[in-house]
């Protein structure tokens, strides 16, 4: 009877221990709900100045991106109704300010801010505290440590070996764009499951993004799709560290690059390694790591689909194609490679490079959380916290700037046309003191893979398989970009 009253009890006390910390979960839950709304409101009333596009009460905006290839042109048409900028809402409490246009974004881009949207900080458990999400002191102090990995005297010798790669390429009739940024970390080269775990992190960033449960780390952690993340975070993140590890112990008795550079071509790396500030003091391997995941992040993918998009312009566009190869075959004088002096003998063929960047941004949008209040020109203020996003897909096709947008035409980058517009009007790298750090790098891999493959190749656009553009961190097409090829016949 007195086994029976025990357990009795017992049940009981389980019983109102279960009670109470359901009621606990509840008023928790209760009191997180309400602060959410008391914020929502708060966004609301800091946007109204901003007016935008009808949204769902729960939803917002996603529901209106149907990943159908059309989604980019819905913000370009968003961005007709309302001028200069408009407010958008992901679920019922991610609310953003989309930019998109240059008198605005040159306020945005002019301060140091971090980009540090949800779908930045997503990137964070990968990337680390690297150049792209750092703030403050740390981001002035590794932008300064960095910069010489970008210098003249280090990109120059890379140029033939960004021709040799793509001459390997183009001989072996490789049907996509391999992007050669990997000749800047030469020691990845190869590492297939690396460059696997790269792109699908950048995809489960964006399911992320667009899925608002995951936004609370928890429900993402504890989701196939978070497990997914941390299996690819940690294939990125042990190659990097062998990596580091090999070229610190080839590095242990070269403290100068100096010394490294009369060997053999400095790489990212090795700036990396012996960087010192005037203290005399480097960065950590934490830090290191971090920048390494950055810049393949950053480079890697957004190269790719910048040399694709370009040469799919290229097979829309016939006859630009054909001035641009005309142009390549007199600079390189009868050589089968790029060189670096080659590289200023192609004007015509740059500026289809930057129309094409204008029309299809290799990362279409970017976001930041502005830290204190902004005015822009028109005396419109946001206060600080706000998410604001600038739309470069947007800004290159606003039709207040560029004359027939959507139109391929390269003679918009005309010296005496571009002295006429706002050099905020054609951002692909950003602008300010936060722009791409290894734009000139992108730049001269582009011409150069580009350059090489008119020469051999005619491209011709295959109207049965038009791609459909999606955004995502980095420019993609929903069913890829086919371009039809077949060689050149250069015999007069």
């Amino acid at each position: 009877m007195e086994l029976f009253d025990t357990l009795k009890k017992v049940t009981l006390d389980s019983y109102r221990i279960h009670h109470l910390v359901a009621i606990f979960s509840l008023v928790y839950v209760i009191l997180k709900i309400s602060k959410l709304i008391v914020k929502r409101n708060e966004w609301i009333r800091a946007l109204e100045t901003f007016p935008g596009p009808p949204k769902h009460w729960l939803f917002g905006h996603v529901r209106e991106f149907k990943q159908d290839g059309n989604d980019m042109y819905k913000v370009v048409k968003w961005g007709e109704s309302y001028p200069l900028a408009f407010q958008m809402w992901f679920g019922p409490f991610v609310s953003i300010l989309n930019i998109h246009h240059p008198d605005y974004v040159k306020t945005i881009l002019a301060s140091t801010e971090p980009k540090d949207d949800l779908s930045y900080r997503f990137l964070i458990p990968w990337i680390g505290d690297g150049l792209l999400v750092s703030e403050g002191q740390k981001w002035f102090r590794h932008r300064r440590l960095l910069t010489p990995g970008f210098h003249y005297d280090v990109l120059k010798p890379y140029v033939k070996m960004m021709a040799d790669s793509a001459k390997t390429m183009l001989v072996d009739n490789h049907k996509e764009v391999t992007c050669t940024f990997l000749l800047f970390y030469s020691h990845f080269s190869g590492t297939n499951s690396y460059i696997k775990a790269v792109y699908e992190l950048s995809d489960l960033v964006n399911v992320r993004f667009r899925t608002f449960p995951y936004h609370s780390e928890w429900i993402f952690q504890l989701s196939p799709h978070g497990y997914k993340y941390r299996k690819a975070c940690n294939v990125a993140h042990s190659h990097t560290e062998e990596i580091i590890r090999k070229r610190k112990e080839a590095l242990k008795d070269e403290k100068e690059l100096g010394r490294i550079q009369s060997k053999r071509n400095l790489d990212f790396l090795d700036i990396l390694l012996c960087a010192r500030d005037e203290d005399q003091q480097g960065l950590s391997d934490e830090a290191i790591r971090a920048e390494v995941d950055t810049f393949m992040f950053e480079g890697h993918d957004t190269t790719a689909s910048g040399i694709s998009w370009t040469l799919y312009s290229l097979a829309c566009n016939p006859e630009h194609q054909q001035i641009c190869r005309d142009e390549v075959i007199s600079a390189l004088e009868g050589r089968d490679t790029m060189e670096w002096e080659d590289l200023s003998k192609i004007p015509y063929t740059t500026m289809c490079i930057k129309e094409s960047l204008r029309l299809y941004p290799p990362v279409p949008g970017m976001s930041r959380k502005i830290t204190k209040p902004m005015t822009f020109f028109d005396g419109r203020t946001v206060p600080e916290g706000c998410l604001v996003g600038t739309s470069i897909f947007g800004i290159h096709r606003n039709a207040t700037v560029w004359e027939n947008p959507n139109a391929f035409d390269p003679l918009r980058f005309l010296p005496k046309n571009s002295a006429k517009r706002s050099p905020h009007a054609f951002v692909p790298f950003s602008a300010g003191p936060r722009n791409c750090i290894g734009q000139n790098f992108a730049m001269n891999e582009m011409k150069v893979v580009v350059a090489q493959t008119l020469k051999r190749y005619q491209l011709t656009e295959d109207p049965m398989k038009k791609p459909k553009m999606i955004p995502r961190l980095v420019l993609r097409s929903l069913n890829g970009i086919h371009v039809k090829i077949k060689p050149v016949d250069l015999e007069p």
